[in-house]
């Protein structure tokens, strides 16, 4: 069965690789390096037709240096990535992805927080020029356009984080929820024509800062957004190993709640430090769909691995 994957840190990967502080393969190749749980050789064996790409920025890096940063995460996307493996098709607009062929695979870019473009719109402008489809306004920090869930203050968008949402909806340009403090999320919720949860789970079942209570996931799907559940077991059980019967609790609770047509998936291979049983890398989407399979019917797991993804309202 296909899969839509809206959330992985390989770019980050190659970009540490690259600078030689992690492994001793410089460059990894992307085609198979087994340190990338994310390769082209793994997305294949898993099925995925589409795979997003995440840009993040470590909150140490110094701020006249995030843009040089996510640069250098872009151009390892068009070089290694794209440039490296025929097979996967740049994403660049949401029309392109009905031009996709069988055996492609669409590989999207999506920026986890705005630091990369601190205060500067020209530079967002730049970005989506680039090809970068969803905008996640944070990570766990604040930055100019808001707090981060694990900001303690909690509080909400700044006035220019306001201006980055509307020129998301602009641009049809997703605006990304996870890692958003509880009161980013309701103003994003005000503002957003395209809201988005690219990895988060449901707190009812694993309270957690960085998953949605009852009352946002409601709000959620009344906006006609869509929740792709993560694999990182913190977020799923609270603990540092989990079982693939207490993801479906997530994906179950969301169904409750009336997302069975606003649920995907987003594993976080990359970047995670902890892993749940038979989930450790692309190739492993099959085992999760199997699993599903005995709960759901074939349609409702269909639209959890790609089809609710593809009627979004940002795509039609």
């Amino acid at each position: 069965m296909k899969i839509v994957d809206t959330h992985c840190d390989a770019l980050l990967k190659l970009q540490l690789a690259k600078q030689g502080r992690i492994y001793k393969v410089n460059p990894l190749s992307f085609a198979d390096a087994p340190e990338l749980e994310t390769n082209m050789v793994r997305l294949i064996e898993g099925d995925v037709l589409v795979q997003f790409f995440a840009v993040f920025i470590f909150p140490n890096v110094p701020d006249d240096q995030k843009w040089l940063y996510a640069l250098e995460q872009i151009d390892l996307f068009y070089t290694e990535v794209l440039g490296k493996n025929p097979r996967m098709k740049h994403i660049k607009k949401w029309e392109d992805l009905k031009s996709l062929k069988d055996g492609e695979i669409g590989a999207i870019l999506a920026l986890e927080g705005a630091d990369a473009f601190g205060n500067d719109l020209m530079k967002l402008r730049q970005l989506y020029r680039l090809g970068v489809l969803s905008i996640g306004l944070t990570w766990n920090n604040a930055n100019l356009c808001a707090d981060g869930a694990g900001e303690p203050r909690g509080g909400g968008l700044t006035l220019f984080g306001k201006e980055v949402v509307l020129l998301n909806n602009e641009y049809g340009v997703l605006t990304d929820v996870s890692h958003l403090s509880e009161k980013g999320f309701w103003d994003v919720m005000n503002l957003a024509e395209y809201p988005f949860a690219s990895h988060s789970n449901s707190a009812a079942i694993c309270e957690h800062p960085r998953n949605l209570n009852d009352d946002q996931v409601k709000a959620m799907f009344a906006r006609g957004g869509h929740i792709h559940v993560v694999f990182y077991p913190p977020f799923i059980n609270g603990n540092q190993t989990a079982e693939i019967p207490e993801l479906i609790k997530h994906i179950d609770h969301l169904c409750s709640l009336g997302g069975v047509k606003q649920i995907g998936l987003g594993s976080d291979f990359d970047g995670m430090d902890f892993y749940t049983n038979g989930l450790h890398n692309s190739s492993d989407f099959p085992v999760l769909i199997n699993e599903l399979l005995k709960s759901f019917s074939e349609d409702e797991v269909k639209g959890f691995a790609y089809q609710n993804f593809l009627n979004m309202r940002a795509i039609q």
